[in-house]
């Protein structure tokens, strides 16, 4: 992990993470890892935001129902920042269904299903940096 390339994420604390007050441990799990926080905000989402972010499941019969759930409160957003980042929080994390997720792991132990799972995080370097751009004016971002 160590040998990795720093690396920046972004990360969303869903609103079942911030209805249940689980931030604090979801951000505990990540800094015990060695990564950082290099900016965080809470944001309402919109649902133009909303569907720019899923673009990829848009069209899904679901999607409004994850509309629906992302709207329902503020979410907190995350940029994390540490060697080999985007894999070490998606190991972190664990499967995006919280049900197949190990104990041991953020969704295995605190979330619900595919969709209460706790937090989004960007998928490779790539997407997270157009996430990030998505989330966080330039300006909201320390160098």
């Amino acid at each position: 992990m160590y040998d990795s390339p720093m690396e920046q994420t972004l990360i969303l604390c869903k609103p079942d993470c911030l209805e249940k007050s689980l931030a604090g441990e979801v951000i505990r799990r990540f800094e015990a890892a060695g990564l950082q926080i290099q900016a965080a905000k809470m944001i309402r989402l919109t649902p133009e935001l909303l569907t720019e972010h899923y673009a990829h499941i848009a069209t899904r019969p679901f999607f409004p129902e994850i509309v629906t759930f992302m709207l329902s409160r503020p979410v907190l957003a995350l940029i994390l920042t540490g060697p080999g980042a985007v894999v070490v929080v998606r190991d972190l994390l664990g499967p995006t269904d919280s049900r197949k997720a190990p104990k041991g792991t953020i969704r295995g132990d605190l979330g619900t299903d595919s969709m209460r799972n706790i937090a989004h995080a960007s998928d490779s370097v790539e997407s997270a940096a157009i996430e990030i751009k998505r989330f966080f004016r330039t300006e909201e971002i320390p160098s």
